[in-house]
């Protein structure tokens, strides 16, 4: 049997083997050289990890590492989240909602466009004829099937034959009455809408509070069902803001980017659960660092879903509003657009702080980051903190390694990387 020369040894990792956890593969992280022995060697653990900061920006968001300090910073992210939902509040109080006709009720005249019908000659038409404007002129289709949509309040059967004859008479003989076709909706079959649309997203929202009650502790499920409300808040002020008329598709799209959202804030509880799991066993890092670490390690996955997420529906708007002009399209690509760019701020910036600073009142949290902190500033002062480490040490013991039934929670110096 040949007799291989040994090859240079590997960096010690901190593990007490000498080896590392992941087989030696990949760069080693960075730890703090806190309380360890050089000569032998210590444990390194995932709470000792430092986020490097002299990477480039896309190499630490790519990576994870924890450079981002999120969670540090939320009481910036709480003021911002304020202004967003003082902006969104004041909106919808004071401008309110552009209802569409579905909700309100009212008449719709279709034109097909022949040569000289446009959205402002109808328009003129219309206000004319009737002495009042219409409440919205579009265009809708394309090609030959083109089509301009006049939307207005509930009109007679003699009125709408009027406005078909003015319409043929002023467009003819290119366009003649019958062409012009008429819908009306009841403004009574509008509140039906309405109702049904109120408890629709009541129901939702019962649901989701009841799987958040059971997947996730108390402080999980404020912080989930506050981000959701965040959402709902948002989104429907971003529409108020903006004019953009509410429809039964907006309804849909709406419920749809809510589920969203709940899914983006559980892949992140999820590993901030994982990150805390035995972080009163150490006295190395905060619950907050590793929070903060969690949400690192998911910020790319967050923004890669976003972006996955938002291409096709840019795709659908264009196709809808440039190509095909099917506005309840348009609607659901609108509500689906911005509910996804706010699902997935609050679930970064807003969901994870706020779920830190619940967990900070509880006496538990509060005293573990109190000694935590308590022990970097003893470090910090020059005082050896070597003694607790030989505590429980049996003669022979490699250095670093503790004795005692808690070394099975003893950090094994491997970070998790986030999947």
């Amino acid at each position: 049997m040949s007799m291989q020369t040994p090859g240079p040894a590997r960096p010690n990792s901190g593990r007490t083997d000498g080896g590392r956890a992941d087989g030696g593969h990949g760069p080693a992280p960075r730890v703090l050289d806190d309380d360890t022995d050089a000569t032998a060697g210590s444990i390194a653990a995932d709470a000792d990890f430092v986020g490097e900061k002299n990477r480039s920006f896309l190499s630490r968001l790519y990576t994870g590492t924890g450079a981002f300090h999120i969670v540090d910073s939320r009481r910036k992210w709480y003021l911002v989240t304020a202004a967003i939902l003082a902006i969104c509040i004041a909106s919808i109080g004071i401008r309110g909602f552009t209802f569409g006709i579905d909700f309100e009720g009212g008449t719709q005249i279709s034109i097909p466009v022949s040569e000289g019908v446009t959205t402002d000659a109808v328009s003129q038409v219309f206000t004319a004829t009737l002495g009042s404007a219409p409440e919205s002129v579009q265009t809708a289709g394309s090609g030959s099937s083109e089509t301009v949509q006049v939307r207005t309040a509930t009109l007679t059967a003699v009125q709408t034959e009027q406005v078909s004859r003015a319409l043929a008479a002023e467009f003819g003989p290119a366009l003649t009455a019958d062409e012009v076709s008429s819908s009306d909706v009841s403004s009574t079959w509008g509140r039906e809408i309405t109702r049904k649309m109120a408890i629709a997203l009541a129901v939702f929202l019962v649901i989701v509070f009841i799987y958040i009650a059971i997947r996730f502790d108390r402080e999980m499920s404020v912080a989930a069902l506050a981000a959701l409300f965040f959402d709902i808040i948002v989104t429907a002020g971003v529409y108020s803001l903006v004019g953009w008329e509410v429809s039964p598709a907006t309804v849909i799209g709406l419920l749809t980017i809510l589920g969203f959202s709940l899914y983006d804030t559980v892949v992140v509880f999820d590993k901030v659960s994982e990150n805390t799991r035995a972080v009163l066993q150490t006295s190395r890092r905060t619950y907050a660092e590793q929070a903060n670490l969690a949400v690192n390690q998911t910020l790319m996955r967050s923004i890669n879903t976003t972006v996955i997420s938002v291409l096709p529906i840019l795709a659908l708007m264009v196709i809808a509003v440039w190509m095909l002009g099917v506005g309840t399209l348009k609607d659901l690509a609108l509500i689906q657009m911005v509910g996804i760019i706010v699902g997935t701020y609050s679930s970064i910036f807003l969901a994870t702080p706020l779920l830190v600073t619940l967990k900070e009142r509880r006496g538990d949290i509060s005293q573990h980051t109190k000694r935590v902190l308590d022990r970097r500033a003893r470090q910090a002062s020059g005082e050896d903190l070597k003694q607790s480490r030989h505590v429980g040490r049996r003669p022979g013991d490699k250095a670093g390694r503790r004795t005692g039934p808690d070394t099975s929670m003893e950090p094994t110096g491997k970070r998790r990387r986030s999947r």
